[in-house]
């Protein structure tokens, strides 16, 4: 017996299809619909997504032929495995404690660190040492967040590696020194009058000796927490990077001693495949800038990866949602290839979190590593006909976005001009409506809340609005991460505060009647509706009358009423509703009957809720007419 006859090739009794054939099915089944209006995907990101992939679709693009490994590295740094530092922040605020914590989570899967400092907080030799007592930082990555003290900082962490007599070429870690960044949220340089690019040139001088420790930050999750797209996040990344770059390297400092000193940070938002694509997507333009300096070499090119959950997605409401987006978000930047990763905690949105959802947190990690084996495979999206194409586009937009920058004059000139804030700006105002809409859901905030969870206790009203660092001696627009659920948190939390005053929750009450898969239908979306802004819902199965109905709302006294039945009968029963209840409770429709809405609005009917409806504009009205 053959070979051939004892190892058949999968499914080679099926014939191929072609592009063509598949596409005259598809244009057969949708009847004449518009191709590109029913099934390509308008993104955000400036660029359409087919329904469907092929590969045919592979044969424009060209870093396809590399290794990971290998120049550009689109499938990153690494030949071998896909491991990466599990990563945890300490805000340092108690020395003895934070040492006590930190030792305790290095024995926990923690193999990076991250110690946050009060940014006014002047570094002290002594501090630094006691808060490091028992910390091998030959074997754990050592990351200081204290911007701008970041050049005192590392010339203690210098001094303290010549006290213990550690080896030089085993201290991983780095300092956030970042002033484009500052400037970006704050407004003004730190120090206005002084050279930033000349302290970072002065920085990567002193750390001479310390060939693995990172000193300049660019910070792109600034850029995705204040609402931006994945291309902008991105483009204007590798705008801040190159400065950094162009800067220090007409200091006479050679490209190849200024690239090892860069570490990026972005933020991962719950796009999944768009996620994995922008990193692999980021390396591959990285690779791209820097090979464009004479000075550079391949190895130059490298880029350095930070990824942290993103801040935007997470809700106050339904916090453990944040633990499904967190994961999916931990899974996009493993597959993609990230240096090291910190997943925040699912109460990071209250400003303090808990031992055991900071546990959570890194066991989310080591269940993707122990468990799921995802450092065994190097790049697994490699070759994916969908996510090559995205990374290609992304990395086409961002590259777009990217040159506009540097025709600007680069980004801090751009920054200047309002060039920069305006993009983001314009982003997040899409991106607010998106929610505010439902076109973009945060589930347990603007879909599918949880009937009965109300917030009762007190909160720090800071953690509901945007978080605004400007500076009294600002030159420029700033950036304000925010949450996107806030706006929506805002409304749910005056209906909560409302009802701990007066006792009751302000209620919606469902009058269904008529037809029944309607009536159904109606009254769970608009439970959900008026959920979303914390009311009390009260859904009936039909009544049998519009006399039964009416009976029992005027016995219950329910602040709305929201009549669920079908368009065709509305012309009909909402008026006699309406007449009778008009003037005890606000009343709703429920769907917007077109060819009805002027007779209705003619017979004082005015409040209709639907699929295209602004769901926070209508709550934050009905709190207005409730008096809420």
């Amino acid at each position: 017996m053959s070979n051939k006859e004892t190892n058949p090739k999968l499914f080679e009794d099926f014939p191929p299809t072609s592009t063509e054939q598949w596409e005259e099915k598809i244009n057969k089944d949708l009847k004449g619909a518009d191709y590109e209006k029913k099934l390509y995907w308008k993104t955000l990101e400036g660029f359409d997504v087919k329904p469907y992939y092929r590969k045919e679709d592979l044969e424009e693009i060209q870093h396809l032929d590399t290794f990971p490994g290998d120049f550009p590295y689109t499938r990153g740094n690494s030949t071998s495995k896909n491991n990466w530092l599990v990563r945890q922040n300490i805000k340092v605020n108690n020395i003895e404690e934070n040492n006590k914590k930190a030792l305790d989570i290095l024995m926990k899967g923690v193999d990076s660190l991250g110690l946050e400092f009060d940014e006014d907080y002047t570094p002290d030799f002594k501090d630094i040492e006691r808060l490091l007592q028992n910390i091998f930082a030959d074997m754990v990555e050592i990351n200081y967040m204290c911007g701008n003290t970041s050049q005192n900082m590392l010339e203690i962490i210098v001094e303290l590696v010549k006290k213990y007599n550690r080896p030089l070429d085993k201290i991983h870690g780095s300092v956030d020194y970042d002033p484009l960044g500052y400037m970006t949220l704050k407004g003004n340089f730190k120090d206005p009058e002084g050279d930033p690019f000349h302290k970072a040139k002065k920085l990567i001088n002193l750390a001479d000796h310390l060939p693995n420790f990172r000193l300049l930050s660019v910070n792109g999750k600034m850029f995705r927490n204040s609402g931006s797209s994945i291309v902008k996040e991105l483009g204007f990344s590798l705008a801040v990077g190159n400065e950094y770059l162009s800067k220090i390297n007409e200091l006479n400092m050679p490209v190849n001693k200024i690239t090892p000193r860069i570490k990026f940070t972005f933020a991962v938002g719950s796009n999944y495949f768009m996620e994995i694509a922008k990193i692999r997507a980021a390396r591959l333009l990285w690779s791209r800038i820097v090979s464009a300096y004479e000075d550079s070499s391949e190895q130059d090119a490298q880029m350095n990866i930070h990824c942290v959950t993103s801040s935007w997605n997470m809700s106050l409401y339904d916090p453990n949602v944040n633990m499904l987006r967190t994961t999916t978000e931990a899974m996009s930047s493993i597959i993609a290839g990230t240096d090291s990763l910190t997943v925040l905690p699912y109460d990071a949105a209250l400003g303090v979190s808990t031992d055991t959802s900071e546990r959570i947190a890194r066991n989310q990690q080591l269940l993707l590593k122990e468990e799921s084996h995802f450092d065994k495979v190097k790049d697994p999206a490699a070759g994916s006909y969908y996510i090559e194409n995205l990374t290609n586009s992304i990395a086409s937009e961002a590259w777009k976005l990217f040159l506009e920058v540097e025709e600007n004059g680069g980004y801090l000139e751009s920054l200047k001009q309002g060039f920069v804030q305006d993009k983001i700006m314009a982003t997040a105002q899409k991106r607010d409506l998106a929610v505010a809409k439902r076109k973009e859901n945060l589930l347990g905030t603007n879909q599918y809340p949880d009937f009965n969870e109300w917030i009762d206790k007190e909160i720090d009203e800071s953690i509901l609005f945007p978080e605004d660092k400007t500076l009294d001696n600002a030159i420029v627009k700033t950036l304000k991460p925010y949450r996107g659920a806030q706006a929506f948190e805002i409304v749910r939390i005056k209906t909560d505060r409302y009802a701990k005053h007066n006792g009751k929750r302000p209620q919606a009450f469902m009058f269904t009647y008529g037809n029944l898969g309607m009536r159904k239908a109606r009254a769970q979306f608009s439970c959900n509706f008026f959920a979303c802004g914390g009311f009390e819902l009260v859904d009936n199965p039909g009544f049998k009358s519009i006399k039964d109905g009416v009976k029992v709302c005027l016995e219950e006294k329910p602040d709305i009423v929201v009549i669920c039945s079908s368009d065709e009968e509305y012309g009909e029963i909402a008026p006699a509703i309406y007449e009778q209840l008009k003037d005890q409770s606000l009343i709703v429709i429920a769907g917007y009957p077109k060819e009805l809405i002027n007779e209705l609005k003619s017979k004082g009917i005015e409040h209709f809720i639907h699929v295209k409806s602004n769901v926070l504009e209508s709550l934050r009205e009905f709190q207005n007419i409730l008096g809420i």
